[in-house]
């Protein structure tokens, strides 16, 4: 016969059981720091040292993260809805080009990720910039809370790091430039960890979603004021395709000066140096945001996400400074993952996307079935098993609608010329006929990014990226006719592909 002692042990045992299996079925926590215009290719990662340990080391790195759309407003609107930009309908930056246009916020804002996670009982947060056109009047102005959030912070237009607007659930909150009251990475920081602290008190139960979009690294590139001296001797790298000129490629990068002039290379170093400050805040936000999951008992069980809405150059391909080409310096992001369940120290190959998000949020929350009106597909399973058990994508489209402006104030000789931001040294980075699809083809066997431009030129570039990573030389002409048919209808497909159709995987026969 049992004692008392006996008895009181076996329940203890038997409930610390059950709490534990409880635990193991809430759903869990999900908190995304989304930076702005950082780079892979360039060296966007080396000031996040303590990023990369946190998250990346704890988790799980993905070395070939890909963007659909190397612009802010189509790919954040990607990101949400899961969608190419051609099923999204967010083609550029500007109002009229979709960017949180009221017909935009009619259509897909109604069916973002969020809107499902508020649906599953997920308390959501969001802080930072949410798309370029957010905030303005003719977009519904501070009063209009995108659906499906709780907790609402959001930046009116386009991301700056001080003298900024913030719409607080639905209230205009004006910021001056005070540090460090008002430097928007910090700001974040503060919302962050004040709303964990509520939660825990509140809500303690109730999973949550954060989504934290950093100003950081996007122009004016302004540091804060502990980093405005670090980095004095850093120059952007001369490597690769830095100041390289080739005329076979479509005319944009051919209209560039070369080589770079004095004033193109000063800019150049100095903004690659202040890119780097602006990431020592984003670094310090990481930190701040673990550190607080820890000390609300809640990081067991949180899964910690950090990538970039598109890359950058400085200097490539002779190129002063942007995005908005379908190169890798312009398409290749971060992603780590650290969370429930993820083996640390694991760096994996296989291609996952922006448009990838929205339906791996959806699935780690539990919800099932993914809807079928998504792009994207989940990489939740590629986070807890081995290389060889997952089939996956073989490749991707990489689509960009050209914008312009009439006035080009920068240079004015340029104006009525259909282009746009044309500085320094007028060298212009974008146009109306920049608008081009692509096909980036990635496996065991191949590794290369077959292009059409939509120009007076029909121009088509194509690279071996296993031979020439830095895409030096354009093999168009040399391409074998059969590959070029097989790319090019793959390539139509893929620029009208819906849902189920976006996710089949392509069979390569020919290489």
């Amino acid at each position: 016969m049992s004692s008392n002692g006996d008895v009181t042990t076996t329940l203890f045992v038997v409930l610390c059981g059950l709490c534990s299996a409880l635990d193991a079925i809430a759903p869990p926590n999900i908190v995304f720091i989304l930076t702005d215009d950082q780079d892979v290719e360039i060296g966007g990662m080396t000031p996040l040292v303590k990023t990369k340990k946190l998250i990346g080391d704890a988790g799980i790195s993905f070395k070939n993260m890909y963007v659909t759309s190397p612009l802010c407003c189509p790919s954040r609107s990607s990101i949400l809805t899961g969608n190419y930009v051609h099923n999204n309908g967010a083609l550029n930056n500007s109002y009229s080009g979709n960017c949180s246009s009221r017909a935009w916020q009619e259509t897909s804002e109604k069916s973002t990720f969020v809107t499902y996670l508020k649906k599953q009982g997920y308390q959501t947060f969001f802080a930072g910039k949410y798309l370029n056109q957010y905030g303005f009047p003719r977009s519904g102005g501070v009063k209009h809370i995108p659906p499906g959030w709780d907790e609402w912070h959001g930046l009116v237009g386009n991301s700056v790091y001080y003298n900024y607007t913030l719409s607080v659930n639905g209230k205009a909150e004006v910021h001056g430039d005070r540090y460090p009251d008002d430097y928007l990475t910090d700001v974040i920081g503060k919302r962050v960890h004040e709303f964990l602290l509520r939660k825990r008190i509140e809500s303690p139960t109730q999973p949550f979603f954060m989504m934290l979009s950093t100003p950081a690294c996007h122009e004016p590139f302004t540091p804060a004021d502990q980093y405005k001296n670090v980095f004095d001797h850093v120059k952007a790298p001369r490597n690769g395709s830095f100041d390289f000129y080739s005329p076979d490629r479509h005319w944009l990068p051919r209209q560039a000066k070369h080589p770079m002039g004095d004033e193109s290379l000063k800019f150049i170093d100095s903004a690659y140096r202040n890119r780097w400050r602006t990431l020592l805040s984003v670094d310090d936000l990481t930190e701040q945001i673990v550190n607080a999951l820890e000390k609300t008992d809640t990081l067991n069980n949180t899964f910690v996400i950090f990538s970039s809405d598109n890359g950058y150059h400085l200097g490539q391909l002779s190129l002063p400074f942007d995005k908005r080409q379908m190169y890798e310096f312009d398409i290749h992001v971060p992603l780590m993952i650290r969370g429930p369940g993820i083996k640390s120290g694991q760096i994996r190959s296989e291609a996952v996307l922006n448009i990838d998000f929205a339906p791996t949020f959806v699935d780690l929350a539990g919800i099932s079935p993914i809807p079928l009106k998504i792009d994207g597909q989940s990489f939740k399973s590629l986070l807890f098993s081995n290389a060889s058990e997952v089939s996956w994508r073989e490749d991707f489209l990489v689509e960009h609608k050209g914008e312009f402006k009439e006035t080009v104030s920068e240079c004015p000789r340029l104006n009525h010329q259909q282009v746009a931001n044309c500085r320094p040294d007028c060298v212009c980075e974008d146009s109306l006929n920049n608008t081009y699809g692509c096909i980036r083809v990635l496996n065991k066997k191949t590794n290369m990014v077959y292009c059409e431009f939509s120009d007076s030129e029909n121009y088509v570039e194509v690279y071996d990226l296993s031979k020439d990573p830095f895409q030096l030389k354009n093999i168009a002409k040399q391409l074998d006719p059969k590959v070029h048919l097989e790319l090019n209808q793959r390539l139509m497909k893929l620029s009208i592909c819906s849902g189920p159709s976006c996710r089949v995987v392509h069979p390569y026969s020919l290489f």
